[in-house]
């Protein structure tokens, strides 16, 4: 037992690892809390656009949400980081994670969205139009609130999902947690380090993931099941 605790919680390397830990752990919610508002808005403008059915849009609305939904996001990450300066252009670790993850999210969000658009009845289009309200005004007031609140559910888990991806970053030296945990590992000899890594990612998506199984039980007793 004392082996155990010696090699996976050896509290003089957690102390002496610990600031790098917690500042890894500032650059994952920063990321995370970045990538969330950029993918959810981006998803939502083009689940919008596709609502008015211009079928150019929706080709190429629809070819980025297979895409980036189908790709690995770590291809994609190494791809613009590796490949990006070959043609010239240079993009930080943190600043190609960002780019990756909302897009990767932003394909995600905008298929959900947009299967929320489409459970809306083709009647309350109709109706709104017909009121005066016009394409944008029924999208705005009509069509948009309930596609939103459907969407909700399924999107608090990819929310999860996609932001614990932070980690990719570790592979191209982003300096978040589990970038700082392996490099401590490596100098420390000790998977103590590692263990912290796990004890950080705890801290930043327990949360989350509580928060999204006590929603959905809400909404589940909202709708009486």
């Amino acid at each position: 037992m004392s082996g155990f605790l010696t090699t996976f919680f050896n509290l003089d390397v957690m102390l002496r690892y610990l600031p790098d830990v917690l500042s890894g752990m500032l650059v994952a919610a920063g990321l995370g809390v970045a990538v969330v508002f950029t993918g959810l808005l981006l998803g939502l403008f083009l689940a919008c656009v596709r609502t008015y059915r211009i079928w150019f849009w929706n080709v190429l609305i629809i070819c980025f949400a297979d895409i980036f939904r189908a790709l690995p996001p770590l291809v994609l990450i190494l791809l613009l980081y590796f490949g990006l300066p070959g043609v010239g252009l240079s993009l930080s670790g943190p600043m190609v994670l960002f780019v990756v993850l909302s897009l990767t999210l932003a394909a995600f969000a905008e298929e959900i969205f947009w299967a929320g658009f489409l459970s809306v009845e083709r009647g309350q289009w109709e109706a709104g139009i017909s009121t005066g309200l016009g394409v944008f005004g029924t999208l705005y007031y009509v069509a948009l609130p309930q596609a939103v609140r459907l969407a909700i559910p399924p999107l608090v888990n990819r929310v999860l999902a996609i932001t614990k991806m932070t980690a990719l970053g570790s592979v191209i030296g982003v300096e978040e947690v589990l970038s700082a945990t392996t490099t401590a590992q490596s100098f420390s000899g000790s998977a103590t380090p590692l263990s912290l890594a796990a004890i950080a990612y705890l801290i930043l998506f327990l949360p989350l993931a509580v928060a999204a199984r006590l929603f959905e039980r809400r909404r589940d007793k909202s709708q009486g099941r």
